[in-house]
């Protein structure tokens, strides 16, 4: 079923100046399913909202839940991650509130597309090509690459020069840099200045005046850019961001279906996952399918046909990044 609610396309549909608030409307073609499922709900006790388990489907049932007139207050919303008759069961057994926070966060997502979508795709018809449209990511990363480029080029270089004196006491080495002069904070511009210092301190002795002691953190440096114009690093930058972007929009996401069916063999239950259909590896890509073998195989009874043992290793999970979208 998808969406049933979004921002209008007539309009940019978000109310800035009164805290970001959304103007929803119902998706053409989405009526007619809204009206059978309202005149439904007004049939039965209670609604349970199935929608998927993650940013997306957390909205889907917010949305229907406002269009409904459902308490979305209430434990409605029940999540399943296989469609399975035990999975489908246990969900059904404890369902939970609407989480607002996986609603809120595909809203920020909405309406920054929204955005950055209505206010700067215009720019682009104008100066690139009819028909492009300004994404949320690539857009403030193409801004923050120009914003350096413009600082590398109103950079003025400036002469300076540094004295470096190597001394020595009691058979401990150092070097000390000149900073000062005549007690003031002195920076040398020109060969003259730093040739007149020398001068007067070239048969000069030295003494320590004061020692300070402070722990120092180290960084690493930054990458080098081998061989590498900062207009050239921009221009390889805008295009990684862009192909991505378009590995993103031409993505076509799969249906993929699972069956686990829970067997016990002298008292150790275990779980048994379907991959192989007459000997062969077999992915189910629809529903029909995923029926005609429960349709095989509800009376059939199961025989364990080979037991391999094998060690695992188990790596932690990389760290979840948490509100940020491809």
């Amino acid at each position: 079923m998808g969406h049933v609610r979004d921002l209008p396309k007539s309009q940019i549909g978000v109310e800035v100046e009164n805290d970001f608030n959304p103007k929803y409307i119902t998706i053409r073609g989405k009526g007619s399913v809204l009206k059978e499922l309202k005149d439904a709900s007004k049939k039965v006790k209670k609604v349970y909202l199935a929608a998927d388990p993650d940013r997306e489907g957390e909205a889907i049932a917010w949305h229907l839940a406002h269009a409904l007139e459902l308490d979305d207050t209430q434990s409605l919303r029940v999540v399943f991650n296989e469609i399975t008759k035990t999975a489908v069961k246990d969900a059904f057994k404890t369902p939970r509130k609407i989480n607002m926070d996986l609603v809120n966060a595909q809203q920020a997502r909405r309406i920054l597309d929204r955005l950055v979508g209505y206010k700067i795709s215009p720019i682009l018809w104008k100066k690139v090509k009819k028909g492009l449209s300004a994404g949320r990511v690539q857009s403030v990363a193409v801004k923050i690459i120009l914003d350096r480029e413009n600082e590398i080029s109103a950079f003025v270089p400036e002469e300076y020069w540094t004295i470096t004196a190597k001394l020595a006491v009691n058979g401990s080495a150092f070097e000390a840099k000149f900073t000062q002069l005549n007690g003031a904070k002195k920076e040398l511009t020109n060969e003259q200045e730093v040739n007149e210092i020398l001068e007067a301190i070239r048969d000069a002795s030295f003494q320590v005046g004061e020692v300070k002691e402070r722990e120092r953190q180290r960084h690493p440096s930054p990458p080098v850019k081998k061989g590498l114009s900062a207009g050239r690093v921009q221009s390889v930058a805008v295009k990684i961001i862009l192909d991505r972007e378009n590995e993103i929009s031409a993505f076509v996401p799969e249906e993929y279906w699972t069956i686990t069916a829970k067997l016990a063999v002298n008292g150790s239950a275990f779980e048994a996952k379907f991959t192989q259909l007459n000997g062969a590896k077999k992915e189910l890509t629809n529903e029909q399918e995923v029926n005609e073998i429960l349709e095989a195989i509800r009376d059939a009874s199961f025989q364990v046909g080979e037991v391999k043992e094998r060690e695992r290793q188990r790596h932690p999970s990389p760290p979840v990044k948490k509100g940020l979208s491809a």
